[in-house]
């Protein structure tokens, strides 16, 4: 603050933020909220462990999952102009999924299958309901998956987005098309799908439809090394460094995903957001579908751990159903990315919180109350 500054309604999330830097969580933090449309936002710490380069408003993050509400929005862009239906199957532009299988138990062996009682459609890919996705514990088709190099982790897939089509189209689905819930591997398939459709790159798409229209000009699917922090990965000695400034988000990837592999800053993914929320970026019967539950209770059977007891799903984006712990509201709509950023919408409060990392997630129970504690409570 500067002298003769007012102090901000938000110092005590502010102040949160600090004591979080302190305490070790990270390296260094980004944070915006905006509510009743006045922004305000707040950097604390450094670039890396080893380094007293600060944390700036502007420094780029590699936003993981938050990335995968932007391929929700190209998708209803699409549906608008009349390019995709939203039960087309996907096969008229993925023809490596005319065929799909689907194994009869999902941890049984890969060699058990039968065809997939219906097609893989577009609906199917923006709700995540198309049979495949993350598996958790040990099972023949999660190994596979592994050893394919298609699995979601903490970098996207090193492959190009062919060579991820291809791979995937050799394996069978955990369920049939429509049945359950499954996380993340739709957004990589919704990628490849709205490459193909558009006749574009996804960063060409991406740019023409969203990012420069809403001047998001720090958001693309990598960033100049010297801006980049440095990711981690919580471990049994403390934070582990997993991707330098100059590693794979400093350069062109092989596949451009909106399952999790867009840089962007705080204030970019408050515009985005801010966009969606006020009705500006889509029209209201795909705001609609896009930010409310698009789940049947059979098809959440699935769902756990990455959907809680108060979440379900709309495209692409986490929808809260009941209020959560941590006090933000029914109605809202955001989510997380697993390399340490969280963005949600609370329309009962016009409230828009934004918190970016460089500490990856330990796992889908991990939190961000360090930041949406504080905030629920002004």
């Amino acid at each position: 603050m500067y002298p003769g500054q007012p102090q901000s309604k938000f110092q005590r999330v502010w102040a949160s933020l600090d004591e979080a830097v302190a305490a070790g969580r990270f390296p260094g933090v980004v944070a915006g909220v905006r509510q009743h449309g006045v922004s305000e936002f707040h950097a604390s710490g450094t670039l890396a462990l080893d380094s007293d380069r600060p944390m700036l408003e502007s420094t780029p993050f590699r936003i993981a999952s938050l990335s995968k509400p932007f391929s929700a929005v190209l998708t209803s862009f699409l549906l608008q102009d009349g390019i995709l239906e939203l039960d087309d199957p996907v096969s008229s532009w993925l023809p490596e999924l005319a065929e799909p299988r689907v194994l009869l138990d999902p941890n049984g062996p890969l060699d058990q299958t039968a065809p997939a009682e219906s097609a893989i459609t577009v609906r199917q890919l923006l709700d995540g309901t198309l049979g495949a996705g993350v598996i958790f514990g040990s099972s023949p088709l999660s190994e596979a998956v592994q050893a394919a190099g298609i699995g979601a982790g903490t970098m996207p897939p090193n492959l190009s987005a062919d060579e991820y089509l291809a791979r995937f189209a050799e394996l069978p689905l955990s369920y049939q098309p429509g049945s359950r819930w499954m996380y993340n591997t739709s957004a990589d398939l919704l990628s490849i799908l709205l490459a193909r459709a558009s006749g574009k790159t996804l960063a060409e798409l991406l740019w023409q439809r969203i990012t420069e229209p809403l001047g998001m000009l720090n958001t693309a699917f990598y960033a100049r090394a010297e801006e980049l922090p440095a990711q981690y990965i919580p471990g049994a000695d403390g934070l582990q460094l997993v991707d330098p400034a100059d590693g794979r988000f400093s350069r062109q990837p092989k596949f451009e995903t909106l399952a999790g592999g867009l840089v962007s800053t705080v204030p970019d993914y408050l515009k985005f957001f801010g966009a969606l929320a006020d009705g500006h970026l889509l029209p209201e019967e795909y705001k609609r579908q896009m930010v409310s539950d698009q789940l049947t209770v059979a098809q959440r059977t699935s769902a756990s751990p990455i959907l809680g007891p108060s979440s379900s799903w709309g495209w692409q984006i986490g929808v809260n159903i009941a209020e959560a712990e941590n006090s933000i509201s029914a109605g809202s709509y955001g989510w997380t990315g697993g390399s340490g950023t969280s963005a949600v919408v609370d329309p009962g409060r016009d409230l828009i919180g934004v918190v970016f990392s460089q500490r990856a997630m330990a796992g889908p129970d991990d939190d961000f109350n360090y930041f949406w504690t504080p905030l629920a409570s002004q």
